[in-house]
């Protein structure tokens, strides 16, 4: 690899694996590299956030990036998508009406949380198109016996989330905004309150009590954390 993870701003979790905390929203992007394979894990907020991070994931692996999971549709995850076309990117089965139809929705929401106009209208009229929608579990190869699990793990904090689990020692779980730490989960008009409990329960299950556990806000956590914030948003919903 070309440059450190540290140099970079960016925190080494295993053996090629790697997030890093973006400004503004503290939101998530990670990075899983072998010999042949760069998958980076979410884009960011805009056009330009996401061509820094593709921009730095291709240092780190020393190779050009070669697919992009998106963990969910909101807009602090996928604007910087298109930067990083024309890889193929990865979404949950469920989501296609989104990012087929929801370019306005997105680009409304962005503003009103604080980006540009002009910036999110940018990102809005590039809003990716996933070539590849994930049902239950994908496997992609990382290298020679290692393999990177995609899976549809939700609904919960929307109705189509996707987590990328990365078996290892430690097993690295990137749990999207299924899991917050630097604040309480935020449950907007698409998250589905009543299965976010079992979704956490199921994060928990694919990791395993010695997995990282990479929120898509704040510090990485463990499976005691998860499970702690699995009751409380079963307390929170009365589930």
């Amino acid at each position: 690899m070309t440059g450190t993870w540290e140099e970079l701003g960016w925190e080494r979790l295993a053996e090629g694996v790697g997030r890093r905390r973006l400004p503004v929203w503290d939101c998530t992007v990670g990075l899983i590299a072998g010999p042949g394979f760069a998958l980076v894990v979410d884009a960011g907020s805009s056009l330009g956030e996401g061509a820094q991070v593709r921009k730095q994931a291709q240092r780190l692996a020393g190779r050009r990036i070669t697919g992009v999971a998106l963990t969910h549709h909101h807009f602090d995850h996928v604007f910087g998508a298109a930067a990083f076309a024309p890889v193929p990117v990865f979404a949950a089965d469920g989501s296609q009406a989104m990012y087929r139809d929801g370019r306005d929705e997105l680009r409304i929401d962005a503003i009103s949380n604080g980006l540009d106009p002009a910036t999110a209208q940018e990102a809005a009229d590039a809003l990716v198109q996933p070539r590849e929608y994930v049902r239950s579990v994908l496997t992609l190869e990382r290298d020679a016996g290692r393999e990177v699990l995609l899976v549809d793990a939700g609904p919960g904090h929307t109705a189509h989330d996707l987590v990328v689990v990365v078996p290892g020692d430690p097993t690295v779980v990137f749990c999207g905004d299924l899991v917050e730490e630097s604040g309480e989960p935020q449950a907007g008009p698409d998250a589905v309150p009543s299965d976010w409990p079992a979704a956490l329960d199921r994060l928990v299950d694919l990791g395993g009590a010695g997995a990282l556990y990479v929120p898509g806000h704040g510090a990485v956590v463990d499976a005691d954390f998860v499970r702690r914030q699995r009751d409380a948003l079963a307390v929170r919903f009365g589930v």
